[in-house]
């Protein structure tokens, strides 16, 4: 993504293409939620050494990524003393516990934690209602077929995730 829009590739202060976060304020990498957009990609300004192929505005990020971040927050938002997060530890005793707090998964366990009826019943109410709409965004925004009333998930996902916290 970085050499497609012509930014600076490898550890640099201001990564992302979106906004002007940076990575090396460690005081406010966890505290800050909103950085401030990135308004330009002009060449010698904020990290950015080429002319970009391509505009922004056009680039799709990959439902993996979209996924792994939802879980992410899903996870972050979770109760740490609650039944649902005690059974995740258990059902993945191999993934240290600091990745487990701070939600960090790959594909192949999402699905698993996805068809697992057991993790749904651990579940608080909030996070319960979270957890569904997560799976309906995954099958109906980020699958092969897009449902026609996908917009209608995706504001339902945000509504349950923002009473998870």
């Amino acid at each position: 993504m970085a050499l497609f829009l012509g930014m600076q590739l490898g550890c640099t202060k201001y990564c992302c293409f979106l906004c002007e976060w940076d990575t090396r304020d460690k005081k406010k990498h966890h505290v800050n939620k909103l950085w401030p957009k990135r308004t330009s990609l002009t060449p010698r300004g904020e990290k950015v050494i080429n002319p970009s192929l391509g505009l922004p505005e056009k680039i799709y990020l990959p439902p993996l990524q979209i996924k792994l971040g939802l879980i992410k927050n899903f996870v972050k938002g979770m109760d740490k003393t609650g039944r649902g997060f005690e059974y995740v530890r258990n059902r993945f005793p191999n993934v240290s516990d600091e990745k487990i707090k701070e939600g960090i998964f790959i594909g192949p366990q999402i699905r698993e934690l996805m068809k697992d009826k057991q993790f749904d019943e651990d579940l608080k109410e909030t996070e319960r209602n979270a957890w569904l709409s997560f799976k309906r965004i995954c099958e109906d925004a980020l699958g092969n077929h897009k449902a026609a009333n996908y917009q209608d998930v995706v504001q339902d996902l945000l509504i349950s995730y923002k009473a998870t916290g």
